[in-house]
């Protein structure tokens, strides 16, 4: 699959007659990139317009021991060739729980640490009490509210996590540790400086809403620029880029972002949750539907889970969907309400 889509991709590059160099690349002036070839050698490259496009890597906590530990992140836990007896998983976010279930359901032990009161902090709580409940009825040990203090071992081996939670310390004994605590902008070696492009306090670029850099010419795409992090988010960045270079004014400010974690049942959302609907003191009504109440899951017998829909008080447009349950992503993709402040879809 992975082959697949690189042949698609370079015969892209092909076909549309633009040249693609293969190398490392940083910037030594502004709008100029040096780039060391991977055959050997070296070309100076500059241009009226840049877009600076690197993408991120895995977070590493600064936590004591972690790194002599050797952890993997969900890049090398997709690589595995053996099963862990004991996986713990830093992080319950969307990349943790999809990784935990899977690894669970193939055999492992799993536990999860997450220093937050709840799993995935970005959603409502009753949305992340469903997931956890889904999870700890497939045997996934959840441990909220927990600062892991220190690490020893090597992971693949045995490794032993000391934590806090509540004031006392403990400890969680496994055999891999799983790293899923966020990710980092690769900008550290791209020369940001001397192109005069400004990073933020955690490396990402600094964009303004049509992802202009604080550099004259250059734009930045995706992960790196502090995109939601999300393939179609990237691919929504470059038709923004790409209509800005052209005259027009395209601007993040508007759009309306679907996502899905992909575990068994899906979590999809779109639009506002109800607690970004509370902060941003938008009033909101709020109806939830079992899925258990959809007569289709009753056939299937894939009943967990809820459907939940955020309707302005003022009027009835729809705000945001949330669905946890069988085939989620397909339901959100179907929708065709009228909502705020444009088509969910």
């Amino acid at each position: 699959m992975v082959d697949r889509e690189n042949a698609f991709h370079l015969n892209a590059y092909k076909e549309s007659g633009a040249e693609l160099i293969m190398g490392s690349g940083h910037f030594v002036a502004p709008r100029t990139i040096e780039v060391a070839l991977n055959d050997a050698g070296v070309r100076l490259l500059s241009g009226e317009q840049v877009v600076v496009n690197v993408g991120s890597h895995a977070a590493m906590p600064d936590i004591a021991g972690l790194a002599a530990a050797r952890p993997i992140s969900h890049i090398e836990a997709l690589e595995l060739d053996n099963l862990p007896p004991h996986l713990i998983v830093f992080g319950g976010g969307y990349t943790g729980i999809e990784m935990a279930q899977a690894y669970r359901r193939f055999g492992s032990r799993v536990t999860i640490i997450e220093p937050g009161r709840q799993l995935m902090g970005r959603e409502d709580a009753d949305v992340a009490g469903e997931t956890q409940s889904i999870l700890a009825d497939e045997g996934v040990d959840v441990v909220l509210n927990a600062e892991p203090l220190s690490v020893r071992g090597v992971s693949g081996d045995a490794v032993a996590v000391t934590i806090r939670t509540g004031g006392s310390e403990g400890m969680v004994e496994g055999s891999d540790l799983l790293v899923a605590t966020g990710r980092l902008a690769n900008t550290a070696d791209i020369g940001a400086r001397e192109a005069g492009i400004a990073l933020d306090a955690r490396g990402f670029i600094r964009v303004n809403t049509r992802l202009e850099t604080s550099a004259a010419g250059v734009w930045a795409i995706g992960e790196c620029a502090g995109s939601p992090q999300f393939t179609h988010v990237s691919v929504d960045d470059f038709r923004i880029v790409r209509d800005n270079m052209a005259g027009g004014n395209r601007s993040t400010d508007d759009r309306i972002i679907p996502h899905v974690m992909f575990t068994d049942p899906p979590l999809a959302r779109v639009g506002l949750s109800e607690q970004e609907a509370r902060r941003r003191g938008i009033a909101a009504r709020v109806a939830t539907l079992p899925t258990r109440n959809v007569l289709r899951t009753e056939a299937t017998d894939e009943t967990r889970g809820f459907v939940k829909v955020l309707v302005s008080a003022d009027d009835d447009s729809i705000l945001g969907f949330t669905m946890i349950g069988s085939e989620a992503g397909e339901v959100m993709a179907r929708c065709r309400p009228r909502c705020w402040p444009g088509c969910l879809t």
